[in-house]
């Protein structure tokens, strides 16, 4: 077999067979991966896409390989077997497996790209990439191997010119026993190298941890929370914000189910206060907060007053767990923000090291040097509650709202972020949640009774 395999691979046209193999395979294999993942995501952002190729889905997986040679050798014929076969093999696997990834996302983490207005690429790549990839990897490392043998036996029965299947029923015709397994030991080396180089290629991609892309951010309309359409309007509206004196929470109910949680509800937070609103547990603190977040809608009453963007320290720290402090802040900023100017000029490389650097020495006077490059899921409850409450303070948000913040924080480290807090407010709205009377005095707060 040695022999036979030298012989092989000395063919004038060896180079040639394994080109053409590996162009059809691989080309069909590559098509399916980017169609499994496009419609994937599609049938993910819309029900009833996925509602409508659920059958057609089913129907590829059902059907035996055979089935589809038979029609694709009398509808196209033997040169492109190996590509549809290898497409309709790989593809049906990466779509379904797609859609898994995607839902199986931190729905809370989507809840909180919502709140910060974190969109396109930064979403996909911080928020969905992690949960995706598992997903993807595992599929391709089945599929990978599937495509290969199927897209093989696909060129035995069709035999196109210059393909490693043609050359396999040959040595089959002759009796070439050495042959045969010559050709079978080079198609399983030209498989294990293609799946080698492939995985290699998505475990880069995996691992791959780039600065977010600071992207200008639209000013809600004061109390609507739409977004404007043009520069003008939202200079305008900029200028309606600053004209706005408070935030009016009036006669607001809201329910879930048979419990009520709050009822005719009713507050005035002036503009640039600072308030600390303290009842026992189950009150409707953190509804209160979800509602002025917008995450959810009041049954009944208004909240007028919301000119600008919102920020959001929730009870969980809501981080993304596999990248470090530095990125996890940056991924909510906006390029509007007087101190990230720079961001306006473009998102290169080296703007964004500019941004970094700035972050870091912000992170630094509420963290320890040595935990910043560190992913979060490796941080401590305290340093994660940190990081979560720095992302807020530096995100540009005009109205800052925390619940219960300080969770986790040690007596001193809650005195050194509580200044810090104050000290980038710069006259902000400030609303907090919390058990603590000394918290009020932290805050220098006003207090309010649920």
């Amino acid at each position: 077999m040695g022999k036979a395999f030298l012989e092989n691979i000395t063919r004038p046209d060896f180079l040639k067979i394994v080109i053409y193999s590996l162009g059809r395979i691989g080309l069909g294999f590559f098509l399916a991966l980017l169609c499994g993942l496009l419609l994937g995501a599609l049938s993910y952002c819309y029900t009833v896409l996925e509602e409508i190729l659920a059958p057609v889905m089913v129907t590829l997986k059902s059907i035996p390989v055979a089935s589809f040679v038979v029609l694709l050798l009398i509808w196209f014929g033997s040169a492109r077997l190996s590509f549809f076969i290898s497409f309709l093999i790989v593809f049906p696997n990466v779509y379904v497996n797609t859609i898994a990834g995607l839902k199986s996302t931190d729905k809370q983490l989507l809840e909180m790209a919502d709140v910060f207005e974190i969109k396109g690429w930064n979403r996909f790549c911080y928020i969905y990439r992690p949960a995706l990839m598992p997903y993807l990897t595992s599929c391709l490392k089945i599929s990978l191997g599937m495509s290969w043998k199927s897209g093989v036996a696909a060129e035995v029965i069709g035999m196109p010119e210059f393909s490693l299947g043609e050359r396999l029923y040959m040595s089959k015709i002759y009796l070439d026993t050495a042959g045969l397994f010559a050709w079978t030991l080079s198609i399983v080396l030209l498989s294990f190298f293609f799946e080698k180089a492939v995985l290699y290629l998505v475990e880069k991609f995996t691992e791959w941890k780039p600065y977010p892309i600071s992207k200008n951010r639209n000013i809600k309309s004061a109390g609507k929370g739409s977004r404007t359409q043009d520069d003008a309007a939202n200079m305008t509206n900029a200028a309606n914000a600053k004209k706005e004196t408070a935030i009016r929470i009036c006669n607001v109910d809201k329910s879930y189910g048979e419990k009520k949680v709050l009822e005719n509800f009713s507050i005035t937070l002036e503009k640039g206060g600072r308030y600390c609103l303290m009842a026992p547990s189950g009150s409707g603190k953190t509804t209160l907060l979800r509602l002025l977040n917008q995450i959810e809608k009041a049954d009944n009453g208004s909240i007028e007053g919301l000119a600008g963007r919102v920020g959001m320290v929730f009870q969980e720290d809501r981080l993304c767990e596999e990248y470090d402090v530095i990125k996890n802040v940056m991924l909510t900023r906006s390029a509007q923000q007087g101190t990230t100017g720079m961001a306006r000029q473009g998102t290169t490389g080296m703007v964004r090291q500019s941004v970094a650097e700035m972050v870091r020495q912000e992170a630094g006077q509420i963290l320890p040097e040595d935990c910043l490059d560190k992913p979060v899921k490796e941080l401590s409850g305290g340093m994660k509650r940190r990081c979560a409450i720095l992302r807020t303070m530096l995100s540009g948000a005009e109205v800052i709202i925390m619940d219960e913040p300080f969770t986790g924080l040690d007596e001193e480290n809650r005195r050194k972020t509580a200044l810090y807090i104050l000290k980038k407010l710069e006259g902000r709205t400030l609303l907090v949640t919390t058990h603590q009377e000394a918290d009020v005095k932290l805050l220098q707060g006003i207090k309010i009774e649920l």
